[in-house]
Formats: C-alpha cells, structure tokens, sequence
C-alpha cells in the first residue's frame, strides 16, 4: 500500500483547506483509514478516521464541528475537509492505514497509532493569526 497525502498549504485562521490522501496498490480488505497529525516540536497526534465502509467516522476532540472525514472507494481516496481553521490546526498532516485484512484489537483502534502499518509522506498546512 503506497499513501499520498497532498492539499496542504498556508491559510489565514477562519479558513479552509482540504486535503486528499490516494492509496494505490492492494488495498481490499483495509479496515479503516484515518489522519494524523504532527505539529513542530509535538508528538504525532491523532486527527480523524474513518471505516473503508464509509460507515463510522471519528475525530479529536480538537477538530470535531471543524473537520470532515470521508472517502471515496472508487477513487481510492481519502478526504479531510478542514473549516475554522486555528494556528494551532498548524502541523504536517499524515494519513495512515493498516495492513489490509487487520481487524482492529481495541475499540479505539482509530487513535491506536500501532494499528497502522503505512504512512503517507505528509503534507504541511500552515495557518496565520
């Protein structure tokens, strides 16, 4: 499994963006796909997730009313629709996926970093005061 994530860049605070993760190669039988996110100095946080059904999606405390999940299956893409932008939504932003065929082994699989086996290469969203 091969992730690009893309649509980063810089945005004043009340503003938008969207991001798009692709995923090529095998990918039948993938869990659940999520975004994270790792700003300057922080760990890598957990950002918003949701199943390859399209049919369950959750989000940080931090971004929910804020960011939309959602995916496109025919595509192959994953999307993160980002509204109210804050300085502090600042980061590079990564999307991640399992191993294809993983079943989760807690109920938070979402947020559970080691549940996921690939990593796209980031991509850097910027937002001033």
């Amino acid at each position: 499994v091969q992730l690009q994530a893309s649509g980063g860049g810089s945005v004043q605070a009340g503003g938008s963006l969207r991001l798009s993760c692709a995923a090529s190669g095998r990918t039948f039988g993938t869990y659940g796909t999520s975004w994270w996110r790792r700003a300057l100095g922080k760990e890598r946080e957990f950002v918003a997730a949701i199943r390859w059904s399209g049919e369950g999606t959750y989000y940080a405390d931090s971004v929910k009313g804020r960011f939309t999940v959602s995916r496109d299956n025919a595509e192959n893409r994953m999307y993160l629709q980002m509204n109210s932008l804050k300085p502090e939504d600042s980061a590079v932003y990564y999307c991640a996926a399992p191993t294809p065929g993983s079943l989760p082994y807690r109920n938070n699989w979402y947020s559970t970093k080691t549940f996921y086996d690939y990593w796209g290469q980031g991509t850097l969203v910027t937002v001033s005061s």
